[in-house]
């Protein structure tokens, strides 16, 4: 699985739930507070609902009060796609996965100041939990 941003919708369709194709593929965004894994605590890595590709690790996930998981820094940053997203009337960078194009949130510069003072602002739907052994 190399680059899987050119797979037809249909395969999206077939392989997503529809709330992880509303938020990964239309860019949507889950409800504050209410993803699965916003009060994660364990270790391991999040990888891409989409395609499996790892993205961010527990050890760089901190408590942002924001509502989504939060992440200041990706595993590799190779592994993400950063874009100007010009929605909602305001100016943001969206994060998409490198490998197929998902939609996983957004990066904003108010993170922790001590390490990389980003927040990765990621939807919970977009995210798989992989537990360490």
């Amino acid at each position: 699985m190399d680059d899987l941003r050119n797979m037809p919708e249909e395969y999206w369709k077939e392989k997503l739930s529809p709330e992880q194709y509303r938020v990964c593929r239309e860019k949507g965004t889950e409800r504050a507070f209410t993803g699965a894994l916003y009060n994660n605590h364990a270790k391991g890595v999040y990888e891409c609902v989409a395609c499996g590709q790892a993205l961010f690790s527990s050890d760089t996930k901190f408590e942002s009060g924001s509502g989504w998981p939060s992440f200041d820094s990706p595993v590799n940053r190779e592994h993400v796609e950063l874009h100007e997203d010009r929605s909602l009337f305001m100016v943001r960078t969206e994060v998409n996965c490198k490998r197929c194009g998902a939609h996983l949130g957004h990066v904003f510069n108010d993170g922790p100041r001590e390490t990389t003072g980003e927040r990765y602002c990621i939807n919970s739907v977009a995210l798989n939990f992989q537990p360490a052994e």
